[in-house]
């Protein structure tokens, strides 16, 4: 992945409310949900926690690739594609546990779902 332009950047610091987060199944089916349990990773990849996913998590394993939308606090939308992983143990899941139980802990964090970012839009806009 390229650096994140700063546009990029600035936006996701100041989004507000729920990301959605979009996968399609075998057939082609969409399947949109939101979530809040989100955080950047580095430049190129964020991390969704899973809580409570089911079609979501069947769509991640049969190979779907992702949208992540969010809008900003002055309703400017971003959305980043890309393609994802499924992981259940390791760095990354262990860092996802760390803050899923500081926001909630109530929140079960099966896994952290990591989007690999190849293209993204700001509004219309293809930046990448």
């Amino acid at each position: 992945m390229k650096t994140l332009p700063e546009r990029v950047s600035k936006a996701w610091e100041d989004r507000d409310g729920p990301i959605v987060l979009a996968t399609v199944d075998e057939q082609g089916v969409p399947n949109a949900i939101y979530a809040s349990c989100v955080k950047k990773l580095n430049d190129g990849q964020w991390v969704v926690a899973d809580n409570y996913f089911h079609k979501t998590r069947a769509n991640i394993e049969a190979g779907s690739r992702a949208s992540l939308l969010f809008i900003t606090s002055k309703r400017k939308s971003c959305q980043l594609k890309g393609t994802l992983s499924y992981e259940t143990e390791g760095p990354v899941y262990d860092e996802m546990k760390v803050w899923v139980k500081e926001m909630n802990p109530k929140l079960p964090g099966v896994a952290a779902v990591v989007l690999t970012v190849d293209e993204i839009y700001c509004g219309a806009e293809k930046l990448l």
